[in-house]
């Protein structure tokens, strides 16, 4: 009976509430009991990470009652994606930006910023890394995955003949 959860950025209590059938005294007959289940959701967990709840199935007679399995889920970040414990951050740069270099805040998953100056030339899908400043490892929360800027170059539609002209004179062949 698997259900799904999502993870959290921090040490939260989820509550799920289950029905499930429970023996009478009488040992043969069944009714419905509601029951919730609290599951400690830790820093770092990943997606898949499975939580069992032994014997709160189903009874019946003559039967153990099966295990209950929440599996946590990812929720999608708007600005972040998670690879592992690292948190990737996609920024977009304009052309003259990956090529003249230029300043790029990143927010860290707790909220706080940091200043990375670029000053080399940014190919598109470059990835700098700001260490250890990502998720904490589910098995060492102590330890940290790294922030990982992903850099996106918009290059544009068109030029006009004169920023073509001058391209051409200053840039390598």
């Amino acid at each position: 009976m698997p259900g799904n959860l999502v993870t959290c950025l921090g040490i939260s209590t989820k509550r799920m509430k289950i029905s499930r059938r429970r023996l009478n005294a009488d040992g043969r007959t069944t009714c419905t009991e509601d029951k919730i289940l609290s599951i400690e959701i830790k820093r770092g967990w990943k997606e898949g990470t499975k939580i069992t709840f032994p014997r709160e199935g189903d009874e019946s007679p003559g039967c153990i009652p099966a295990n209950i399995v929440f599996v946590i889920k990812d929720k999608p970040h708007p600005h972040f994606r998670r690879e592992g414990s690292d948190i990737v951050y996609p920024v977009r740069i304009s052309l003259r930006q990956s090529l003249c270099g230029c300043s790029v805040t990143v927010s860290t998953i707790d909220g706080k910023t940091c200043n990375m100056k670029i000053t080399e030339v940014i190919k598109p899908g470059m990835r700098k890394i700001v260490a250890g400043q990502g998720l904490p490892f589910p098995k060492n929360p102590e330890q940290r995955g790294d922030p990982i800027v992903e850099f996106d170059v918009n290059f544009p539609d068109s030029l006009p003949s004169i920023a073509k002209d001058v391209l051409k004179r200053h840039l390598p062949a």
